[in-house]
């Protein structure tokens, strides 16, 4: 199959009706094979992936400099996404700041062109916000770097519905992005009504919970050392416990259909289109090519009224939230 194609916001590219999360091939989650992960990103383009998702501090610019290839070689093919705003620092590596001021913006974008070997990126996200900066003022920064022909459109990430307005005010925004899977529904409060009104579409990162809804990765047992998972309330002590066990309808769900739970998690992403009336694209994460070709699979599923509604409670139930800080998230401003 050749995934369906959707328009990004209102006069925006067509790309896939998923897209790829490029963090875990060099970021995130332990030792990776370049070789397969290479293969991963022309897998993905075979079948249909043309919205390709990074940011400037996954590995402090090593995921950026790691898809240069691939971008410059199917540069006309596909949609490169790219973000600024978590500021890290190598000499302190407990380090971790949120940067939205105009002269950050400028230093961001020139490195982020530099790594890429790109004159311009397709969608430039502001990966958190600063709420001591306003959001006008880091919009219009943004703006800035479209009129000059850095950055084709512009994306808020972990934003609420009333921040997308005002920032919407300014510019035109293509997309939004932030948590949102059979685990996190919180973003349905204000941002996804917000992105519905205004056309702006909906990037849903992390739709699988980080490999939780998988099944296949349900604690911190046997993840390697440095993967960011140890330190996600979700996947430790009772909480991982509690949480696995609301696995079961989606595993019930599996069986009976002849799919993975991961498939039936994210054709529930895929169905929140219909559900709240706007164009959703999920960026599940993958570096290898088996795992991609089920999940693009999994946009063609169709979950039934009665199935929908065995998932509907499980986002109350679940123990744990999904950052150890809240506190630069959408939720932490709810």
């Amino acid at each position: 199959m050749t995934l369906d194609k959707v328009r990004l916001g209102h006069d925006g590219p067509e790309v896939g009706v998923q897209g790829l999360g490029c963090m875990g091939m060099s970021f995130g989650y332990g030792p990776t094979d370049a070789g397969e992960a290479l293969g991963t990103l022309k897998r993905a383009l075979e079948l249909g992936v043309t919205l390709y998702d990074t940011a400037d501090m996954y590995g402090i610019g090593e995921n950026e400099r790691f898809l240069s290839p691939f971008v410059t070689a199917h540069r006309d093919e596909i949609t490169i996404a790219s973000k600024f705003g978590i500021e890290l620092d190598p000499a302190r590596p407990e380090y971790r700041g949120t940067r939205n001021d105009r002269a950050y913006i400028r230093r961001a974008i020139e490195g982020s062109l530099s790594r890429l070997g790109v004159e311009t990126i397709d969608l430039y996200y502001m990966h958190r916000r600063d709420p001591d900066v306003p959001i006008e003022e880091t919009v219009s920064s943004m703006a800035e770097l479209v009129r000059e022909g850095k950055v084709r459109r512009l994306g808020l990430s972990e934003v609420t519905g009333p921040e997308l307005r005002a920032a919407y005010q300014v510019h035109p925004i293509a997309a939004i992005q932030s948590e949102w899977s059979v685990f996190s529904r919180d973003v349905e409060r204000t941002a996804v009504p917000a992105a519905a009104e205004l056309g702006v579409t909906f990037v849903p990162y992390s739709p699988l919970g980080r490999g939780f809804l998988t099944g296949a990765v349900t604690s911190t047992q046997g993840l390697a050392e440095g993967d960011f998972r140890h330190s996600q309330p979700r996947f430790t002590g009772d909480n991982a416990a509690k949480n696995a066990e609301l696995l079961a309808p989606l595993r019930r769900i599996a069986e009976v259909r002849g799919l993975t739970p991961g498939q039936v998690a994210l054709a529930w992403v895929h169905q929140r289109a219909s559900v709240h009336g706007l164009t959703v694209v999920p960026i599940p994460g993958t570096r290898r090519r088996s795992r991609v070709e089920e999940n693009t699979a999994a946009a063609a599923v169709t979950l039934t009224a009665d199935e929908l509604a065995l998932l509907e409670p499980i986002a109350g139930q679940v123990s744990g939230e999904r950052y150890a800080d809240m506190g630069p998230t959408s939720a932490g401003r709810e």
